[in-house]
């Protein structure tokens, strides 16, 4: 082989090389550039990830938060409504404690006169009954015929009408109000279908009743 031939194979085995080295660094550069980029991709993705971990941890915390503030809200609502009630409870309680010295005054038979006539004119029967405590029967019997004078009376003046009800006093002990009622009377007609209650607890149970909202005004005024 001649050295022109020589050379000429040569330059292309350069060319060759060179266009070897250059498309391999080619690929290097390529596949950096492109493990560089997947990398970023996966760290972006990762941050992203965490971001959004830490977005729904931050929402869950709030929830609890406004959960457990709302359960304590709640709580001391209970609670202070539970002591409102214990406290109107302790105020009925003395009420009912006061309203037992009213049967022990000089004026208890006049208020039981009162109690027989409204109980009439509610029921408006021709035959009743009068139940009373058995320490009571005694005051009763006292003063049921000015009670049914006082009936008859105004049944008159008011409707008209001359109404003149026969009326007995209950005593068989059995059937007496309890002895721990603090007093008045229970009015039944119809053979105990129809009853008034008049008692003194009934009464103070209606009254309590009906000042409840400015007894509450009172004892609990900012609430």
């Amino acid at each position: 082989m001649d050295q022109g031939a020589s050379n000429q194979i040569r330059q292309m085995a350069n060319f060759i090389l060179q266009e070897a080295h250059e498309k391999a660094n080619e690929i290097n550069i390529k596949t950096e550039h492109d493990f560089n980029l997947e990398k970023q991709m996966i760290v972006h993705s990762a941050k992203l990830k965490i971001q959004e971990e830490y977005t729904q941890k931050e929402k869950d915390r709030e929830i609890q938060d406004r959960i457990s503030r709302s359960t304590m809200i709640g709580n001391s609502r209970v609670k202070k409504m539970t002591s409102r009630d214990n406290l109107l409870q302790e105020l009925l309680a003395a009420s009912t404690e006061e309203i037992t010295k009213v049967s022990k005054g000089s004026q208890y038979p006049t208020l039981l006169k009162a109690l027989i006539v409204q109980s009439m004119i509610k029921i408006e029967e021709d035959k009743i009954t009068v139940i009373c405590r058995e320490a009571d029967i005694s005051a009763v019997k006292s003063v049921v015929n000015d009670a049914v004078s006082e009936y008859v009376a105004l049944m008159k003046a008011e409707a008209g009408v001359d109404k003149v009800p026969a009326i007995t006093v209950e005593e068989d002990p059995a059937r007496c109000l309890s002895a721990n009622c603090p007093g008045g009377v229970a009015v039944s007609a119809a053979n105990g279908r129809i009853v008034c209650d008049n008692t003194l607890s009934s009464r103070l149970t209606v009254i309590y009743s009906e000042l409840l909202p400015k007894i509450r005004g009172l004892l609990f005024p900012n609430a």
